[in-house]
């Protein structure tokens, strides 16, 4: 285990697999851990990130992030086949589980913490060890199994319900679940505050008994890889930073439909984005 940049109080600590994309021009970094982080960073937190990953490439503009690491001979490793039938997920390799004695100590009582499992790799019950932090959820992880040749399904979570329970609010794609209304509903009735995003058609929040769409700018997409993580991420720290699920929906809304415009890592927000969409929801 080590870090890149010394143990410092951080505000944004996120715990889930920085992972390698294999795609026809090689790999690439990937994962809810590296575009969450970035999005986070571009919004002014101190972000922190516990992970385990294998070394194949150069973590490039993730330097600037300080990372606990448990090294892996080889990193998570996912492959998005796109076919007329939708896409096609295999997963080639799943780096080492992550459980709360990986958390350094000064980032044990970090502001917010965000869950983001992208394969299994995350404990679910490191969930009640933040007990006075803003817990947010990214279950895509915990929803995913794959069979001996790595092709990703739709799993059960049994204890999806119990830790739903235990965090301020959760954010899932309609693809995550299969498009299943069903666990939708199941998942709302757990969960304080459930943003369900859906590609073009934006997103719709479950809160407090009622729900509201959101529509996206519309935009020409260049690549929407991470778009769901930027989302999620500018979702939780707004939600935290005004207590209001509209308003934080509407925000990180109009910041992910931008980030698709732009492909891989280079989809974060700038800074101009940033306050664009903070003028627009004001």
């Amino acid at each position: 285990m080590f870090a890149l940049t010394p143990y410092e109080p951080i505000d944004y600590l996120i715990i889930g697999h920085i992972t390698c994309d294999l795609t026809p021009q090689g790999l690439r970094i990937g994962g809810t851990a590296a575009y969450a982080s970035l999005t986070a960073q571009s919004l002014g937190m101190r972000v922190g990130i516990v992970t385990s990953w294998g070394s194949e490439i150069n973590l490039g503009i993730l330097n600037s992030i300080p990372i606990v690491n448990y090294p892996a001979e080889q990193s998570t490793i996912f492959e998005n086949i796109n076919t007329p039938k939708g896409r096609i997920q295999y997963i080639h390799n799943v780096a080492h589980t992550l459980d709360f004695h990986l958390v350094p100590e000064p980032w044990r009582n970090s502001p917010i913490v965000h869950l983001g499992p992208v394969a299994q790799e995350v404990e679910p019950a490191i969930v009640t060890k933040f007990p006075n932090a803003f817990i947010g959820l990214t279950p895509q992880g915990w929803l995913r199994s794959w069979n001996s040749d790595g092709k990703v399904s739709l799993t059960e979570w049994p204890e999806g319900a119990y830790v739903l329970q235990q965090a301020k609010a959760a954010v899932i794609s309609i693809e995550d679940i299969n498009y299943s209304e069903a666990r939708i509903e199941e998942m709302a009735a757990s969960c304080h505050v459930l943003v369900v995003t859906e590609a073009s058609e934006g997103a719709r929040l479950y809160w407090n008994g009622d729900v509201r769409r959101f529509r996206p700018p519309q935009l020409t997409e260049v690549d929407s890889t991470g778009s769901g993580d930027i989302f999620a991420a500018a979702f939780f720290i707004r939600l935290f930073q005004t207590r209001d699920p509209w308003e934080a929906t509407r925000f990180a809304t109009q910041l992910a439909t931008l980030s698709i415009t732009r492909p891989g890592i280079s989809a974060i927000p700038t800074i101009e984005e940033i306050q664009e969409c903070l003028v627009e929801v004001l």
